[in-house]
């Protein structure tokens, strides 16, 4: 008996730390209580040598010696001044009122202000209940199906998790001993195209079930102005837009390059498959750009369109080419190049912008300048994570400040919330690297490796292995112990497959934002339920009685987007491209102008006497 425990120790200290945390007792010290008593344990068995810890405290030392850990208080710090300052209210009464005019606006405008919202903050709990508490009254208000606004709610919430600056990217980098600029500008893409994922659910329930997703009323459109029905440039304009993006696409995109093994397209065939895809993408892209002119109104389109040609216009001049920072800078230009017009328009009152137009910008620019400033001078080397999250909690109480918002209570407030946080993330990376000093100690780390990589199947055999194993542990523990716990194990015998860590890492981050939205113990789910009202109650702006949003609900509106944050991991396998350009542009090699230049070398004389 003896015997069989010590050859399975590993197993059973990692099956006994799921069971303290499955009872219920605080990570930290269930992590902390394992390690040290399986080291004492092994001790009295023989298996586990006592100097190992004499090994600790330096351990612990190196935990508050981390700098890469101090972006954690910044970026905590700087969401929380920012939500507390009113910025969300703001985003989402404007971006609403910009969205409102068509079917399912405001759930759109949810989606937009969420991946807004998680550049700035990176806190989960913050985006969920200032979108719940601001939002969802609109939403029950203009008749939106319970299920789908609690779930886009919810999941636009989660973006904060693995859209730069995200803490659980922080916290994935340390683990795996990979760098923080590295780890965002590898997740930037895939936050972005799960973000349009939301979307584009939001899209297919305005087209199968178009009445779960009402447009605004046109009396709550209160900053809308009659100016684009029926302006005569819409037309031309939208035409002009769909014709250049045809060509952008037919020419430049390699899905149009058509080739045969047999035959080429070449000269004249070639030109003509090209003419007949633009004028098929023309026709479908006509109409969309209408909608999109109609919506963002005249004058805001133009003025996006003008300072996006001359952001790329700009970007020719540096040499950022591709990846995360070059869409970052470009919209930085954008950005910056929209708020001068906007300032001339407002100061010269030229009316060259409408009412909404102009509140568009002032309201996105802050954020989204304050976004740039952080990761702009992350991706393209100027700070460190640490140094950027400093100049963005700077940042966010200059903004506070410039709202007249910034109060020593708000300070306060935000310094408590971040002092509470930092020290339950500091504490838990404690217990863990007690925990993990004595799974090393008794050969723990050899046991999983041998057991992952003994998988059939390879590096997708161990991937897919490895994503299941995380998703249903999900369901019970949330995103810092499965960073803190589990990615110390699975990131050594990644490695030892051959696989990118920083590609590993985005891919799990963003299964375990599925910890958040796991009925029954999603964190986002809970953060909901409580903002979300549970008595049916009297609408002040409508007069009506709105039901109240039930907790089965609640749950049953998650499942769409954990199925969409599935697919999005499988996106990452399949298409790893998304992540691994933050490696930048492989350097090319001309094989032919490889000179090899040597020394003459004097050879000695041959002396073929008889040996001595």
């Amino acid at each position: 008996m003896t015997a069989l425990f010590i050859h399975n120790m590993a197993p059973i200290m990692f099956a006994s730390l799921v069971l303290f945390l499955l009872l219920g007792y605080p990570v930290a010290f269930s992590l902390a209580a394992n390690g040290l008593l399986f080291a004492f344990i092994g001790i009295e068995l023989g298996l586990f040598h006592p100097d190992f810890l004499q090994a600790l405290p330096d351990r612990v030392y190196g935990v508050m010696n981390n700098d890469t850990l101090l972006a954690i208080p910044f970026f905590t710090f700087m969401g929380l001044v920012l939500e507390r300052s009113g910025m969300a209210e703001d985003l989402l009464e404007t971006i609403g009122q910009l969205f409102g005019s068509i079917r399912g606006g405001i759930a759109y405008a949810v989606v937009f202000v969420g991946a807004l919202l998680a550049a700035t903050t990176g806190v989960v709990a913050a985006s969920v209940i200032s979108m719940g508490l601001i939002s969802l009254p609109i939403m029950l208000r203009y008749g939106y199906d319970r299920r789908v606004a609690t779930g886009i709610i919810a999941a636009s919430g989660t973006l904060a998790q693995i859209i730069p600056p995200s803490l659980v990217l922080i916290v994935m980098a340390d683990q795996l001993g990979r760098s923080v600029g590295d780890m965002y500008e590898g997740a930037f893409i895939p936050g972005l195209v799960l973000s349009l994922m939301y979307a584009g659910y939001v899209f297919l329930v305005t087209i199968l079930a178009p009445k779960a997703v009402p447009g605004l009323p046109l009396e709550a459109q209160t900053l809308r102005e009659i100016e684009t029905a029926k302006h005569p440039l819409i037309l031309p304009i939208a035409a002009l837009s769909a014709a250049a993006t045809a060509y952008f696409f037919v020419v430049h995109v390699a899905l149009f390059d058509w080739s045969m093994p047999a035959f080429t397209w070449a000269g004249l065939g070639q030109t003509v498959m090209q003419g007949f895809w633009f004028v098929i993408l023309l026709a479908v892209l006509f109409r969309p750009f209408i909608g999109i002119i109609r919506t963002m109104t005249m004058s805001l389109y133009l003025v996006v369109i003008g300072s996006t040609i001359l952001g790329l216009v700009a970007m020719t001049f540096t040499g950022v080419k591709s990846g995360a920072d070059y869409v970052v800078l470009t919209m930085s230009a954008t950005v910056a190049l929209s708020f001068v017009v906007a300032v001339i328009n407002h100061v010269l009152r030229l009316k060259l912008l409408s009412k909404l137009a102009e509140q568009v910008v002032f309201v996105m620019v802050p954020p989204l300048g304050l976004i740039f400033l952080v990761l702009g001078t992350i991706f393209i080397g100027v700070a460190t994570p640490t140094e950027g999250g400093a100049m963005g909690a700077a940042g966010a109480m200059i903004l506070a400040m410039m709202k007249r918002r910034l109060t020593f209570d708000l300070t306060r407030q935000a310094a408590e919330a971040t002092a509470k946080l930092s020290a339950f993330v500091i504490f838990i990376l404690v217990g863990a690297r007690v925990f993990s000093l004595t799974f090393y100690g008794v050969d723990g780390h050899r046991w999983v490796e041998e057991l992952l990589i003994g998988l059939p199947g390879g590096q997708v055999g161990f991937l897919i292995f490895v994503n299941a194993f995380v998703f249903v542990l999900a369901f019970f523990l949330d995103f810092f112990e499965l960073a803190f716990i589990v990615i110390p194990l699975l990131g050594p015998a990644a490695e030892k497959l051959g696989i990118d860590l920083i590609w590993f890492g985005v891919m799990m981050a963003v299964n375990m934002q599925t910890s958040f939205m796991h009925p029954p113990f999603g964190f986002a789910l809970f953060y909901l339920r409580s903002v979300a009202p549970r008595e049916s109650y009297l609408d002040r702006v409508s007069g009506k009685r709105i039901e109240p949003v039930t907790t089965g609900q609640i749950y049953w509106g998650s499942v769409p987007f954990v199925i969409i944050q599935v697919i999005m991991v499988a996106l990452v396998i399949t298409f790893p491209a998304m992540v691994m350009h933050y490696k930048g542009a492989a350097s090319k090699v001309d094989l032919k102008t490889i000179e090899f230049n040597l020394p003459p070398m004097e050879q000695a004389p041959l002396d073929f006497g008889p040996p001595k």
